[in-house]
């Protein structure tokens, strides 16, 4: 009986944690590693994320500019994958319509990307939610 109690227990306590994740909000890129190079963020302006239940936009901030849009698509979140599809870009891209798999994780206020682009380069992003 003590072993079925403390089964049940773990049971809940798992599900407490396991609720749908979701990366609603604001997100300012802070840097990233591509193929083992440390790259940190443009100094002219900053790339933003906004992200809402199934879509995301990207744009470029710049002080005395409008925001620009440079890509946008949605997303789906499967346990610790998130998978991302382009649907429009301002620039050329090879990613439009593919869809990217990467594990994602949210510590604090950052959310990291780790994955490999379909050209084989791994990537890993870090961006910092705000508000």
């Amino acid at each position: 009986m003590k072993k079925l109690a403390t089964g049940a227990l773990v049971i809940v306590a798992a599900s407490a944690f396991s609720g749908a994740k979701t990366l609603t909000g604001n997100w300012q890129y802070l840097g990233g590693i591509y193929n083992g190079k440390k790259d940190g963020p443009p100094v002219e302006y900053t790339l933003q994320r906004r992200y809402d239940n199934a879509q995301y936009e990207a744009f470029a901030l710049q002080k005395g500019y409008k925001p620009e849009k440079y890509e946008a698509g949605y997303y789906t979140l499967k346990g610790d994958t998130c998978i991302e599809t382009q649907t429009f870009s301002s620039q050329a891209s090879k990613l439009k319509d593919i869809p990217v798999h990467y594990r994602f994780e949210i510590r604090k206020d950052t959310l990291i990307f780790k994955g490999k682009l379909p050209s084989g380069m791994v990537v890993e992003e870090y961006w910092k939610r705000v508000k």
